[in-house]
């Protein structure tokens, strides 16, 4: 539990000091009741829409395209489910921060073994090297498609970019978020233009968002796939990471205000991951399955699909919601990348080392000529594997009152939030039973 000076233990309110400006002081103002409405809540928005940015990143691309084209709204359920599953756990994982000061990793080093520590480590790092190499791609495929620029330059173009927009971080967290949120506006605004270039069926959205299905095991590979790519296990070390710092409560009650502020930012930015998921399924479901293509197998079929079917436009507005979305999600998985190091292990490398390091499995996909997209999907059902490991003890830490304090996990929310890692640890299991063979009735 986060420790409070003993003068602010009684609840006392400090005064904010008269040179504090900027974020702290506007966080300050909503705190103490200067500041009200929707003004009030602004200081608190960010942290979620970085994070946000890993639910809607080129792994999803791929699994969401490639589930509509073959399914068409059949899966729409999964995604539904999923994005309920993200807001439940960056939620908390947000809440962790606020409440400890210390990330998920940092927690965990503290509370286990050092064996076990290694090996969560290593299989985090595992985890953050498959969701990098997944957005890497998707933004040198976005350039790639944009501007006919070779793969491998496209590559190393996407690897200055990102480290250039990650540089940000230097001049705060301000201007980082900004950038970030910039682009997620991107990306939602291009999935509003397909969503009226592809003119969906509105009942048949709306019915499947809420009715389960399964046709069988490679519909199974993609609902794993789906929440692999949705509910991203590198972001929950993050967003946890994001609240420890940014607005330090001064009391415990104050802890309880913070968190209360920071319930609409998570709501807000995964709500809007959400509708651009689905409309990402919904516009290969209504442009591709509806017209007999349910063979669109990659993101660059997609796109040189898209162009005869919608026009140019469509064709256009998809590569560069790819190409932000990459660029986007490819920064904030090199930031989880330092968080899961240093708080698991306990040191960092200079972040130029980390992206450098982190572009070379991309770089090898693209050399020995892998199918992009299949690497992302792949990529994204590794993701569902390693999920479990940081949803469990998130579970762990945030339903004890010595770690939380004041913002212990109510029961009903450890109950959800435990569902949460059985549906994706029974997920898990489903696919590796039916992938080496076993029959599950219902399933072909």
């Amino acid at each position: 539990m986060r420790a409070y000076p003993p003068e602010q233990a009684s609840g006392e309110i400090i005064a904010v000091h008269p040179i504090e400006t900027g974020l702290t002081a506007a966080a300050h103002a909503a705190l103490d009741g200067r500041q009200r409405g929707v003004r009030a809540i602004l200081p608190f928005i960010g942290p979620a829409f970085i994070a946000c940015v890993a639910y809607i990143d080129p792994g999803n691309f791929a699994t969401n395209i490639q589930g509509g084209s073959a399914f068409g709204y059949n899966l729409l359920w999964v995604i539904v489910v999923a994005n309920l599953m993200a807001m439940l756990l960056q939620t908390m994982s947000a809440k962790l921060g606020l409440a400890t000061g210390q990330n998920l990793a940092e927690l965990c080093r503290e509370e286990f073994r050092p064996a076990v520590v290694y090996a969560m480590w290593i299989a985090s790092e595992v985890a953050a090297m498959a969701t990098d190499l997944a957005e890497f791609l998707g933004a040198s495929l976005g350039l790639n498609l944009l501007f006919h620029i070779p793969l491998i330059f496209a590559a190393l173009l996407t690897g200055v970019a990102t480290y250039l927009i990650l540089l940000l971080e230097t001049r705060g967290v301000r201007p980082l978020e900004a950038v970030i949120t910039a682009l997620v506006g991107v990306i939602a605004v291009c999935y509003v233009v397909e969503t009226f270039l592809s003119r969906p069926d509105w009942g048949l959205v709306a019915l499947h968002s809420v009715l389960p299905w399964e046709g069988g095991r490679e519909s199974v590979l993609f609902s794993v796939g789906i929440i692999g790519a949705t509910v991203m296990p590198h972001v929950i070390y993050l967003h946890s990471a994001l609240t420890t710092r940014r607005i330090v409560p001064r009391t415990e009650a104050e802890a309880r205000r913070i968190f209360h502020f920071t319930i609409p930012d998570v709501i807000i930015a995964m709500g809007l991951a959400g509708l651009v998921n689905m409309a990402m399924l919904y516009m290969a479901a209504a442009t591709f399955h509806a017209r007999g293509l349910a063979n669109i197998a990659d993101i660059s079929s997609a796109y040189r699909t898209l162009t005869p079917l919608l026009g140019s436009a469509a064709g256009i507005v998809f590569a560069v919601s790819l190409l932000a979305s990459g660029l986007s999600s490819s920064s904030v998985g090199t930031m989880a990348g330092q968080v899961i190091m240093q708080g698991f292990v306990g040191f960092t490398i200079p972040i130029w080392v980390r992206r450098l390091v982190t572009m070379l499995p991309a770089i090898i996909v693209i050399l020995i000529g892998l199918d992009p997209t299949r690497t992302l999907v792949i990529s994204q059902v590794v993701l569902s594997f390693v999920l479990p490991l940081p949803v469990i003890t998130l579970v762990f830490f945030t339903r004890r009152r010595d770690v939380m304090g004041a913002l212990v996990n109510r029961r009903i929310t450890t109950v959800l939030a435990a569902a949460c890692g059985a549906v994706i640890v029974g997920l898990n299991v489903l696919l590796l039973y039916s992938t080496f063979g076993g029959r599950i009735p219902g399933l072909v």
